[in-house]
């Protein structure tokens, strides 16, 4: 599995999934609160990790230096 995402992106997307997955639990609750949930560990994961399948799927786009 190819790196596909840049330095920033993952940093965003970490950070971005860490808020999401707090206002998830925390503050929202309820079905509001698992959606918020699965998407903030997705964008967690993928921050983690440094692949996301949309870009791939999509043109092989990728925000990683080459």
């Amino acid at each position: 599995m190819k790196l596909n995402e840049g330095t920033i992106d993952r940093v965003v997307r970490i950070v971005l999934g860490v808020v999401l997955l707090y206002v998830g639990i925390m503050v929202v609750g309820g079905a509001w609160g698992i959606v918020l949930d699965v998407i903030g560990a997705i964008a967690l994961v993928t921050g983690a990790t440094g692949f996301c399948l949309l870009y791939r799927l999509f043109g092989n786009f990728s925000t990683a230096k080459k």
